[in-house]
């Protein structure tokens, strides 16, 4: 009985499932004619696994018109009224070219490719056929389905515009004109991915600021890329990267609009991609991604003590437990003598090692912060404190911590948490693994050889050709930009370093491959 059941079970296994040749779509076979009938044939036949694609003819003054389109992705109200309304109007018997002219919405479809004319069907937009006639035209019918503005859920802030990207790309270029109604505001519009996964690319910048050779380098950098789809922004930033490898971003992404808005004012790109609700701002450097917009909404003052202490945060996320499992294995010279005492009771009942007890306990925290962001918001929040405090509590209580290493290593994940950007941030929390275990291996002499490797490795990294680890000042006056002192608007510079020097101006009408 067992082997009777196991050879059906792997003859089932083996089966391959039939699968009926003719829902296989063969759209190589469409082919333009004049006659109607056999258009209307290929187009059910191409699209024949779509239940909502509709085909209407209509009888108009002894002409027949033949109307192709998807009913779920085209505007009812405009297909109606714009035209099959304005067929039943014609008086003579138009062409295309006549025709296009009848309906303002339309496009005019000369050529015999098929595949424009699918991706179009698939957008939203119908295509209207007349019999005697090899070619149609199409009309953007498509109904535009997006979520309205609303505040950004990630990148929240006090002052400022309170106003986010949504997934609609045409919404978002026109938000960024709204707020930067400036002539000289130019768009490059490209179109990548597959004939039937294309996906629309803006790169956005000011002709008078953004250098020549950067934006072409960067206009080419995507041009060149072989890519099949591009679902989001964060995706094709990592195409865009000169050193994917590194765990440091090199480029920004955004929802907030100010936050796009201010780098298109020092001379920088700003890249929107359809369908993703945030816009890549480059080239940058190192500390541009300890700089928040909020800087700038607060008297410079306030706005240097934050941007300081994120820098403060920085440095205890990177090197605060590194300088624990040193002292405690190597070190303990360093040790304040009033701490001895209660260092020395705090661990007594652990029975690991510092360098053990440390990656024990940030690896706990790791998967705290993780499991929060992954459950529901409610939820998440609740279980972050309760997990915390409870794991916390009941680590000490079972000897596996000390409470000075709780504190130490609770302190290192907020502060890893001040930088504005989360990709910067979630390279922070993976660098300060190796720190701990150099500091664990050779003490204080591996936290220095951690800081001159990362040293080095930010010298050798690049953003669009640009150099990554740009020193925050420099005496030449052209250089000069807003770096880790967020000073007066008097002494602010108008131009970052990647700007123009008035030089070599972008203009709007300059062909880019020149």
């Amino acid at each position: 009985m067992t082997t009777t059941m196991f050879s059906i079970i792997k003859r089932l296994f083996k089966s391959k499932p039939k699968i009926n040749e003719s829902y296989v779509t063969a759209t190589t076979s469409f082919h333009f004619v004049a006659e109607l009938p056999q258009m209307h044939t290929q187009f059910q036949e191409t699209f024949r696994m779509f239940p909502d694609f509709v085909s209407r003819e209509l009888v108009v003054k002894k002409v027949t018109y033949g109307v192709f389109y998807l009913s779920n992705l085209v505007d009812s109200d405009l297909l109606i009224e714009e035209i099959l309304n304005r067929l039943l109007e014609i008086e003579d018997v138009p062409s295309p070219e006549k025709l296009v002219n009848l309906i303002p919405i339309g496009q005019r479809l000369l050529d015999d490719n098929w595949y424009p004319l699918q991706q179009r069907i698939l957008q939203g937009w119908t295509y209207i056929h007349i019999s005697g006639y090899p070619y149609g035209i199409l009309a953007n019918t498509a109904k535009r389905r997006e979520r309205a503005l609303t505040k950004p859920e990630n990148e929240s802030q006090i002052l400022g515009p309170q106003i986010a990207f949504t997934e609609n790309m045409e919404t978002n270029v026109a938000l960024i004109h709204q707020y930067l109604p400036n002539p000289d505001l130019c768009e490059i519009a490209l179109i990548k991915g597959e004939n039937t996964t294309q996906t629309n690319i803006r790169i956005v910048y000011l002709s008078n600021r953004a250098d020549l050779e950067m934006v072409t380098h960067i206009y080419n950098s995507i041009e060149a890329l072989q890519l099949e789809a591009i679902l989001d922004a964060t995706i094709l930033a990592q195409w865009l990267e000169d050193n994917p490898s590194s765990f440091f971003p090199q480029m920004i992404t955004t929802e907030r609009v100010d936050r796009a808005i201010f780098p298109l004012l020092e001379g920088k790109v700003v890249i929107t991609v359809s369908g993703s609700p945030h816009v890549i701002i480059c080239p940058n450097t190192f500390f541009d991604f300890f700089k928040s917009i909020e800087d700038y909404y607060f008297r410079w003052a306030t706005g240097l003590f934050f941007r300081n202490l994120r820098i403060v945060g920085i440095a205890i996320s990177l090197f605060a437990t590194a300088t624990y499992v040193a002292a405690l294995t190597y070190h303990y010279e360093i040790i304040p003598q009033a701490l001895l005492v209660p260092l020395a009771q705090s661990r007594a009942r652990v029975p690991f090692p510092p360098i053990v007890e440390a990656l024990i306990m940030e690896m706990i925290i790791q998967l705290l912060s993780e499991a929060g962001a992954r459950l529901p918001s409610k939820v998440g929040q609740t279980m972050g404190i309760v997990g915390g405090i409870v794991i916390g509590q009941a680590a000490v209580q079972a000897g596996f911590t000390s409470n000075i290493l709780i504190i130490i290593v609770a302190l290192s994940a907020l502060s890893s948490f001040t930088t504005p950007v989360f990709g910067m941030a979630n390279a922070i929390r993976i660098i300060r693994f190796p720190i701990i275990l150099s500091a664990g291996i050779m003490g204080g002499l591996g936290i220095a050889v951690s800081v001159a490797l990362l040293i080095l490795h930010l010298l050798r990294q690049s953003s669009l050709g640009q150099p990554y680890f740009y020193p925050p000042y420099t005496i030449e006056d052209k250089n000069k930009r807003d770096g880790l002192i967020r000073v007066p608007y008097q002494l602010i510079p108008k131009r970052s370093v990647f700007a123009n020097t008035g030089e070599n101006t972008l203009k709007g009408n300059k062909d880019i491959d020149e």
